[in-house]
């Protein structure tokens, strides 16, 4: 049985987590949810709570004991909003991120919100090592998929993506320990910080009306 700690936030995130509390070779140990949780999506605290699965209310991972993470053999964040420091990457036996764009390109913050701002024809989720970094670890796996910025809202690309986020993730998961992790071509990269989030505009919501 492998011994799991997950981060994250979102219907996703929990979706993934009733996925491993339902398979017998998957346990558990500590979920660090996204505090104060979004209002917009589902309770991952809540999850949790009906579940019985312990979690680490002050969100912060750095509030985790060692000892978890000793006997933890893998450390998933799914839509966590921090950015992990090196000193705690290197305490985990392993640590991977389930990211909402298609890297090397899109990295950072609001990827789907500026996949549609720049009028692109495809997106993407991928599944990567964290690294110091910021989105910038090997590559474990990918799915891309078509967008369409004449009709599509962020919401409407947000949904796809969780939907082939789950397929990417189930599909992946039960061969972790076979991928060989592939580098990222930084070239081809691009970034995207919370202090350019103003510049997305009618973009900058998960509707258009929204935004305005």
């Amino acid at each position: 049985m492998k011994n799991l700690v997950i981060l994250g936030k979102g219907s996703l995130c929990i979706q993934i987590c009733d996925w491993f509390n339902s398979n017998k070779n998957y346990n558990i140990s500590l979920v660090i949810p996204v505090i104060p949780e979004p209002k917009w999506t589902d309770s991952l605290m809540n999850w949790c709570e009906t579940n019985g699965i312990k979690t680490l209310k002050s969100g912060d991972y750095k509030d985790i004991k060692d000892d978890i993470l000793i006997k933890s053999d893998l450390v998933i964040s799914v839509f966590y909003d921090k950015i992990i420091k090196s000193e705690f990457i290197n305490k985990c036996k392993k640590i991977i991120n389930l990211h909402n764009g298609p890297l090397p390109k899109y990295r950072g913050v609001s990827p789907i919100n500026w996949a549609l701002k720049n009028n692109e024809i495809e997106h993407g989720v991928t599944i990567h090592e964290i690294s110091p970094g910021i989105d910038d670890g090997h590559i474990i796996g990918q799915v891309k998929y078509s967008i369409y910025s004449e009709f599509d809202e962020v919401i409407d690309v947000y949904n796809r993506a969780n939907a082939y986020a789950f397929v990417l993730f189930k599909n992946t998961i039960v061969l972790i320990d076979k991928i060989r992790p592939r580098k990222q071509d930084h070239t081809k990269s691009s970034y995207y910080s919370k202090n350019e989030n103003h510049l997305l505009n009618e973009r900058s919501n998960f509707t258009k009306s929204e935004s305005k």
